[in-house]
């Protein structure tokens, strides 16, 4: 089983007729993934990798049945697609786009919160569910079906660990990037609760980063809510105060805020916490077998 996207998830691609947009159209479509539309204003009518394009994503939708969409065009007209996709009856939103600014992103997650619409990212990798479908930038070799689920924070870490779980021999259930910005759709807490009600995946992975508290959140859920297995990997031990390490939210505000502060809190809340990612899936598999 797999969680937010499947076999049935069908895909329109915002700004398909750019260069980004292009290249991982046909990425996702080489995946098996049903990419049913393409939206880009003034375009309707063409065709990129076999895909028509249209002026709207309410014409999209309307079009193709589309339940889910992602955004790959350049941030200033980020918050635009956002707004518009907010408008049309999806039930996922997928938003590549970094360096959308804050109050664009915030003003966008309201909107697409009051519609019921689940928004994944700014500035993410995107959702893999393995053999299922792809849905942004995350390379899809790497992935491999079983019953681990991941959520991460980082993009290239997010790659990373995946990776190393195949590697192992581990199988995934499906893998989230969810964007390291202030401001972003979903974050650990409201994703756990789908891995914990999905009756195939067995643990899952978080993966998170210096700044914010969302380690720190997720560390209480997880102590208070979550039966399955839960392990993590804190990113930037070694990252020095005041420096953005990568991400906008990436940035040590506060003592609390340090990986080693995260740590601490995961593992007192019972949560094996890996120092490299190699150390993931020796985690993973402690307790359960092979």
């Amino acid at each position: 089983m797999s969680i937010l996207v499947d076999e049935s998830t069908r895909v329109i691609v915002q700004g398909i007729t750019g260069r980004d947009g292009s290249f991982h159209t046909q990425k996702m479509l080489e995946y098996g993934t049903k990419v049913v539309g393409g939206v880009t204003p003034g375009k309707g009518g063409q065709e990129v990798h076999g895909v028509p394009v249209f002026d709207s994503v309410r014409e999209a939708v309307e079009a193709t049945g589309a339940n889910t969409s992602a955004i790959y065009v350049p941030a200033q007209f980020a918050k635009s697609a956002l707004l518009e996709a907010a408008d049309a009856p999806l039930r996922l939103v997928v938003c590549i786009t970094e360096g959308i600014p804050t109050l664009d992103a915030l003003t966008a997650y309201e909107a697409l919160t009051a519609n019921g619409i689940r928004l994944i990212g700014p500035n993410c990798p995107g959702i893999t569910s393995p053999t299922k479908c792809k849905v942004g930038i995350m390379p899809g070799h790497i992935h491999k079906p079983g019953r681990v689920g991941v959520i991460s924070r980082s993009g290239t870490l997010t790659y990373e660990i995946v990776s190393g779980l195949t590697e192992a021999g581990i199988g995934q259930s499906t893998c989230i990037g969810i964007g390291g910005d202030p401001i972003i759709g979903s974050r650990f807490t409201s994703l756990l609760p789908l891995f914990e009600a999905d009756p195939e995946t067995d643990a899952v992975v978080i993966v998170g980063e210096i700044g914010g508290q969302d380690e720190v959140v997720a560390a209480q859920y997880i102590k208070e809510k979550m039966t399955k297995k839960v392990v993590a990997f804190i990113a930037g031990l070694t990252a020095p105060p005041g420096k953005r390490m990568g991400h906008a939210g990436a940035l040590v505000g506060g003592e609390d805020e340090t990986a080693a502060s995260k740590i601490e809190k995961l593992e007192a809340a019972g949560i094996p916490v890996a120092r490299v990612p190699s150390e993931v899936p020796k985690l993973l598999l402690n307790g359960f077998g092979r």
